[in-house]
């Protein structure tokens, strides 16, 4: 499990009565972990990702804490998620700040980036060709980030028709480049040899077009090194506290905080099974609490039987399988007077973080962030 950085999560009251699970986003320490990630590219500067709906955690409230903390350059994945980003920010969105789609604009959308302000990020030949007719029609130059696959197959222009669009410079004409980018594909290993790799492709392809922006590092990738920083960082994951680093010390703050209320408890004799298809079986007299989040809330079911819920000091051990709306848990040990039906638990906390559930459930940080559920009842504390 990786160490981490402190927190200050408040112990605030939990919700009214009708809630039955909690998330609690802290905006204070999303920015502070914004400015750690600026000033560690700095003279570069320092974007923030926020697809996704910002990994889920909420854009607006967000991008609203980022803009004021200075944040200028952002990221969304998809053309209609820019644009229900800046329908909900209307007039909060200053002229001086830009909003990129990674997706490029697919076809049909073009029109939309162009009345609403969004910078695609163009990724092949054709995408270029559709935005240079676009501009061609509006008879100015449009702006664009032009992306490059150095070693992930995954978006970006091949090497073969990179090279294509280097030997034809008029197959940019009509098109105002604001970054060259490229992604890297293992930068959370720090001595994974693709990196160098993807790094001395980037520098070439960077070279092929000076008067333009390059930016290669994701969050993982800041701390790889200044090398790597170009002019301008990406930060996703890092922002929301995911660990930068796999096994290493996580200097980014803790921003989630989930809690779900306890419905009922019963003590059972040796051999009781509990859960779906009886995974668990008790070996002594257990007492046992069921909890209100599930794999509806996105508690991914993977977590059966390995992760834990903390109540206080106690950590009280999931055990049985995940069911849609519901948890159990070894509770053996915590007196009767402490499990109160609507007795709020910790689900993700700055102890039992994402990182760590994460771990548990066998995947990564992004997937915790990403399946938490629309039932959770939100709130934000601010910077």
């Amino acid at each position: 499990m990786n160490a981490r950085a402190p927190s200050t999560f408040d112990n605030g009251t939990f919700p009214a009565a009708t809630s039955a699970a909690w998330l609690t986003v802290d905006l204070g320490a999303l920015v502070e972990n914004w400015r750690l990630l600026s000033s560690a590219v700095a003279p570069a500067r320092s974007a923030a990702v926020v697809k996704a709906d910002a990994y889920g955690l909420g854009a607006t409230p967000v991008v609203r804490a980022l803009l004021a903390a200075g944040c200028r350059e952002f990221f969304v994945a998809l053309v209609d998620e820019g644009v229900r980003l800046l329908d909900e920010l209307g007039p909060g969105w200053p002229a001086d700040a830009r909003l990129h789609v990674l997706h490029g604009a697919l076809p049909g959308a073009e029109r939309d980036c162009v009345a609403r302000g969004l910078v695609p990020v163009l990724n092949s030949l054709d995408q270029i060709q559709r935005w240079q007719t676009l501009a061609r029609d509006q008879g100015r130059a449009l702006p664009a980030a032009i992306q490059f696959d150095t070693g992930m197959a995954r978006l970006g222009l091949a090497p073969l028709d990179a090279a294509a669009l280097a030997e034809a410079p008029q197959r940019l004409e009509g098109i105002q480049p604001t970054l060259i980018i490229s992604h890297l594909a293992s930068a959370e290993e720090p001595d994974n040899a693709l990196n160098a790799q993807q790094l001395q492709r980037f520098s070439v392809l960077r070279a092929l077009w000076p008067h333009a922006l390059g930016s290669l590092a994701n969050s993982s990738g800041i701390f790889l090194g200044s090398a790597f920083h170009f002019d301008l960082a990406r930060p996703g994951a890092a922002l929301y506290g995911v660990a930068p680093m796999a096994g290493r010390f996580n200097p980014m703050r803790p921003v989630v905080r989930v809690q779900a209320r306890l419905i009922q408890w019963r003590d059972i004799a040796p051999r009781d099974a509990v859960g779906y298809n009886h995974t668990w079986r008790a070996e002594r007299p257990s007492r046992i609490a069921t909890v209100s989040v599930g794999y509806a809330d996105g508690y991914l079911r993977s977590a059966s039987n390995r992760a834990c819920l903390r109540l206080g000091g106690a950590v009280l051990p999931v055990i049985g399988r995940v069911s849609m709306d519901t948890v159990t848990v070894d509770a053996t040990g915590v007196p009767a007077d402490r499990l109160e039906p609507g007795t709020p638990l910790d689900v993700i906390d700055d102890v039992h973080d994402i990182n760590a559930l994460a771990e548990e459930a066998g995947t990564n940080a992004y997937e915790i962030l990403t399946s938490l559920g629309a039932r959770y009842q939100r709130r934000y504390l601010t910077p």
